[in-house]
């Protein structure tokens, strides 16, 4: 079916070229600020040949991409009769290298010629436009057509009656004020700079014309209805009522007919349903009277459901993790448009290639071509509303603009099939009636769920009014939630992010490059994406998160965030790393892969049971109430090591917190923490959860025969029915004991490095600040005392410890900006979790060595560096960060105080 499609689009855009009229002309599009691989190849006379709407073809049209005659105008109400002075390259924004305008003008003129194909004799002929920023007027021969305003959607004119023999003109004005006026407009900014970009004005998506007979469809909305095995079909057409007919091809023919104007289903028995791992799509044709046009759907549902202990988005009823990318969709040769079709395929190619499985289209709304990509290629799209200006309440007029075209974006993707998330606002910007409007657009499509604001917890944001489907997060660098899932909403991260690299030449030229955290080379760039895209696991599994969008595919203008360049010529990390990492997040989500060598506990899913979690007493497991005012002892015995299976090493083990090379295994089928364990008893292979959510796990000495709770007490057992599914079905979390070292609290301890050279040299502080200096039994009390620290129990955290000072009681040492330093505690929030560090197994072993690990940076441990102590990560873009020695100088020898 997809190659049939292929070769439709082929055969369109050869007709396409046939009867578009050349023009002799001696245009050329400017250089652009950095040029793309695609932008030699934009034709002058065909530019983006392809049939611009997948989802309504129809064999014969005529494209009008190409040269037009362009003029800056302040009247929009006399269309010029004359030639204007200007060339520019229709469908490019005029501020775009490509368009060959590349400045920026209020209200503009486009005219051109054209002749219809005597072929068209006897049918109406249609003037469609893609998209024009922002408010058109359309004239053909002196006739105005009517004033368009919305520069996202579609729209269309019925030219017959203006027509007249032979050649034909056309003018379209247009008006864009940008920000200058309250219209939705995403980042588009007179002055562009920072995250506002330059503007897209004017035409920007294809022009074309189409015969059709005097009734013609002009619509199809296909709503995939999986648990009625059919296709909900509602065919819009110039006329309602009309007699309709619909087929669906895939190995056979399915026919079914309705009327225009109305749904009615189309059976699709035993559907092959689509997903970002087969992205399986279905030929429609549907004919009305004479017209007839072709399209494609996809049969899948999307929902919500309490999966694992956690309401999930659902994907054909289950939860799929949408792991993706903020897509700005902005090209430095042709801004808005992208140069070539192969180009627009190519982002998101390069998405799914990466390991993602989801979009996020930011606050634009693309061309009908990419959404076919999106659904021919597998990649969930969340489609934002372009927003009104940010910083400032929009008028009445511009609030009645945005809910107008929010209708419209909602009304004419009804038959996107990638599309699961509607996003109404974003981070506040032009927000008003949050609450009213994620239930407008709930009315509008209920098939999909809505994102009432992504990041809704900063910025311009409203009050959450605690409606819609979704809890949204931002956070930069992050990974990290503020909020927990609800009973209703599901939680997602809608951004994170943000890491950069400067690759000189492949820069926007301002010379105002940022990034939320910079990192020198492709390597630490690489390495520190891979540090924080793993703790999206543990945000999965422990806190309900349910999806994530990292900022950004590509580099935009002054942002230098992107895996490639702006240019799309540099790939800026190691894909092959990233994509790898991307999947191990996405087998977590799934249940089937454990993170080896943490610290991890098991937390019962079932229904109203969600507090336990599986320990062990006396050698024998069960499950317990666990939570934060539990005892020391019980978060031990619910703690436990993931090993590599001791049979299999695919499959794991799970190795006690607290006693050392003691396993759970499985003895009758009850199970046990025994030292020495027969190897098969001790190991469990992972399988997405029975329930549908978390993780289950089989026996690899009883296949067949999964770890399941019943009345307290922990079992192999198989399928029994009742509650068996959610008992067998477990969520691993992050630990209820974090430290995977022990210190002892209430002792005074000093901490002397380990890196060779430097084992003289202990830690302590001096003015206020963490440092390491050569410090023995014979040095002052006041230097001695300066490297004791009394071990207490972690100001944020039980199970992990602060340092106090010994000559400065209620004096911590905490983290601040990277520094170790010396402070009194303030109360925070922030202070006591800067001031806890979770002891772990030493990076470098030996007797009495530990590691720091910062609780609120869980990829950072306590490091010495020219003599000066930092929180430092491998990879990281601080000078202090990773090097061969990192190893050894995050290890640390623990013992008795110097002094005291």
């Amino acid at each position: 079916m997809l190659s049939r499609l292929r070769l439709l689009t082929l055969v369109l855009g050869v007709i396409a070229v046939l009867l578009t009229p050349l023009t002799a002309s001696a245009f050329t599009p400017k250089p652009p600020p950095l040029a793309t691989p695609w932008t030699n190849q934009v034709s002058v006379t065909n530019p983006l040949p392809e049939y611009p709407r997948p989802q309504l073809t129809r064999t014969e049209w005529q494209s009008l991409n190409g040269v037009w005659q362009f003029a800056p105008t302040s009247d929009l109400n006399n269309p010029p009769t004359g030639t204007l002075p200007e060339e520019v390259l229709v469908p490019y924004p005029i501020e775009s290298a490509l368009s060959g305008i590349q400045r920026h003008e209020n209200r503009m003129y486009y005219k051109r010629t054209f002749t219809v194909p005597a072929g068209w004799s006897g049918r109406h002929v249609q003037l469609n436009f893609g998209a024009v920023m922002w408010q058109s007027k359309v004239w053909v021969n002196g006739t105005l057509l009517g004033t368009h305003e919305g520069g996202y959607d579609a729209f269309s004119y019925d030219i017959t009656s203006a027509l007249r023999a032979g050649s034909n003109d056309i003018v379209v004005g247009v008006w864009a004020p940008v920000d200058t006026e309250d219209i939705p407009l995403g980042k588009q900014r007179v002055n562009r700079g920072g995250i506002w970009y330059t503007p897209s004005s004017g035409i920007w998506q294809t022009v074309w014309l189409e015969p059709t007979q005097p009734t013609w469809i002009t619509r199809l909305d296909t709503i995939p209805n999986v648990a009625a095995g059919g296709l909900d079909l509602t065919v819009q057409g110039s006329s309602p009522g009309q007699a309709v007919h619909a087929q669906v091809v895939s190995g056979g023919q399915v026919v079914a007919s309705g009327v225009s104007g109305t749904s009615f289903r189309v059976a699709v028995p035993n559907a092959h349903l689509w997903s970002p791992d087969d992205p399986f799509l279905y030929d429609l044709r549907v004919t009305m009277g004479n017209d007839s046009v072709g399209g494609y759907f996809g049969m899948r549902s999307v929902g919500k459901a309490m999966l694992g202990g956690f309401l999930r988005p659902t994907l054909n009823g289950k939860f799929v993790y949408a792991l993706g990318t903020l897509d700005q969709g902005y090209w430095p040769d042709g801004l808005y448009t992208a140069p070539t079709d192969d180009a627009l395929r190519f982002d998101l190619e390069q998405q799914k290639a990466l390991g993602f499985n989801m979009v996020r289209k930011h606050i634009k709304v693309e061309s009908a071509r990419w959404f076919y990509w999106a659904d021919k290629l597998g990649l969930m799209v969340w489609q934002d509303m372009p927003s009104l200006v940010a910083g400032r309440n929009a008028s009445a007029t511009g609030e009645a603009r945005y809910e107008s075209e929010l209708r419209r974006m909602v009304d004419n993707h009804q038959q996107i099939t990638s599309i699961t998330q509607w996003i109404p606002f974003n981070e506040g910007w032009g927000e008003f009636q949050a609450g009213r409007i994620a239930d407008l657009v709930k009315s509008l499509d209920p098939s999909r769920l809505v994102n009432h604001n992504s990041g809704s917890n900063c910025c311009d944001s409203d009050p959450d009014p605690g409606n819609g489907d979704v809890i949204d997060d931002h956070l930069y660098v992050g990974p990290g939630v503020a909020r927990a899932p609800s009973t209703t909403r599901v939680l997602q991260l809608g951004e994170y992010g943000g890491l950069g690299l400067h690759v000189p030449g492949h820069e926007w030229p301002s010379g105002n490059s940022f990034a939320y955290e910079m990192l020198p080379t492709p390597d630490a760039l690489t390495t520190r994406y891979v540090q924080i895209t793993s703790q999206l696991p543990d945000l999965i599994t422990g806190s309900g998160l349910s999806g994530s969008v990292y900022t950004e595919p590509t580099d935009v203008e002054d942002e230098i965030n992107g895996f490639y360049t702006y240019d799309r010529q540099v790939q800026k990390m190691d894909f092959a790393r990233v994509r790898a990492v991307n999947q191990q997040v996405l087998a977590a989500a799934n249940g089937t892969t454990l993170p080896l060598g943490k610290l991890v506990s098991f937390r019962v899913t079932t229904p109203t049971y969600t507090n336990r979690y599986l320990r062990h007493l006396d050698g024998v497991a069960n499950t317990e109430v666990v939570d934060a005012g539990s005892n020391q002892t019980l978060k031990q015995d619910a703690t436990f090591w993931v090993r590599p299976g001791l049979s299999n090493s695919s499959c794991y083990s799970f190795e006690s917190r607290n006693f050392p090379g003691q396993y759970l295994r499985q003895r009758d089928l009850r199970i046990y923490k025994e030292a020495n364990p027969n190897a098969a008893d001790a190991t469990f292979c992972t399988h997405p959860g029975l329930s549908g959510g978390g993780t289950s796990l089989e026996s690899a000495a009883r296949p067949g025969y999964y770890l399941r709770h019943r009345n307290s007490e922990v079992w192999l057992d198989t399928d029994t029915g009742g509650s068996y599914r959610d008992d067998a079905t477990w969520n691993l979390v992050p630990a209820w004991w974090r430290s995977g070292a022990d210190l002892a609290v209430g002792q005074s301890r000093t901490f002397r490095v380990t890196t060779p050279g430097y084992a003289d040299r202990v830690l302590r502080h001096r003015e206020g600040l963490a440092r390491t200096d050569v410090i023995d039994a014979n040095s002052s009390l006041t230097d001695r005392q300066d490297a004791s620290f009394v071990i207490r129990a972690g100001l944020a955290e039980s199970s992990c410890y602060s340092l106090e000072s010994v000559n400065f009681p209620g004096q911590y040492l905490r983290h601040s900006n990277y520094r170790l330093q010396k402070a009194s505690n303030d109360g925070t929030d922030t202070f006591r979790k800067d001031a806890t560090f979770c002891a772990q197994q030493p990076r470098v072993g030996g007797t009495g060595n530990v590691s720091l690990q910062s609780i609120n940076y869980p990829t950072y441990y306590v490091r010495h560096a020219s003599e000066l102590v930092y929180i430092a990560t491998v990879g990281g873009a601080n000078a202090w960060d990773g090097g061969g020695s990192y190893d050894a100088d995050t290890t640390w020898t623990n013992q008795p105080a110097l002094g005291g």
